[in-house]
């Protein structure tokens, strides 16, 4: 997902009650899981995952994204 989609799809959500969880990478190559209220942190990532409805849909998912390579553990 690209960041300008995942800036659109947290204003899409915005007005839901649901917690959206996102995975942020940075320049480092370690990706973060980062809340959706968190727009500014989001937007300044490499590449952006998401949104998922539970924080751990979003551990899962980055446990994928670091088996792939696609992603560096903290």
């Amino acid at each position: 997902m690209s960041d300008q989609s995942a800036q659109n799809d947290i204003r899409d959500r915005g007005d839901r009650s649901v917690e959206q969880w996102f995975i942020c990478k940075r320049d480092t190559g370690i990706c973060e899981i980062i809340k959706a209220d968190n727009k500014e942190s989001i937007a300044n990532s490499v590449e952006t995952w998401g949104g998922f409805a539970s924080q751990g849909e979003a551990i899962a998912k980055r446990i994928g994204l670091i088996r792939a390579g696609k992603c560096q553990p903290l």
